[in-house]
């Protein structure tokens, strides 16, 4: 059976990718925030970068298991 029809498989590739956007949006506040305003980052910015951090970690999760052969390699 493939390794990405696997729940287990979903439930890490889930976890790394909600780390992963909230370090890109971490990232994005910190970009955004010049002169330590934290409450005037660019909400749409920030969440943009969020929704990249999580594509890109679920895309390299799919990847890596072709690679490695392992759903946790990531």
């Amino acid at each position: 059976m493939s390794k990405l029809i696997t729940r287990q498989f979903w439930i890490d590739a889930g976890e790394r990718a909600a780390k992963t956007g909230a370090q890109a949006m971490l990232l994005a506040i910190g970009q955004d925030a010049a002169g330590f305003d934290l409450f005037g980052a660019d909400i749409l910015n920030v969440i943009g970068f969020g929704a990249g951090g999580v594509v890109f970690s679920v895309l390299t999760s799919v990847a890596s298991v072709k690679r490695t052969g392992t759903a946790s390699a990531v």
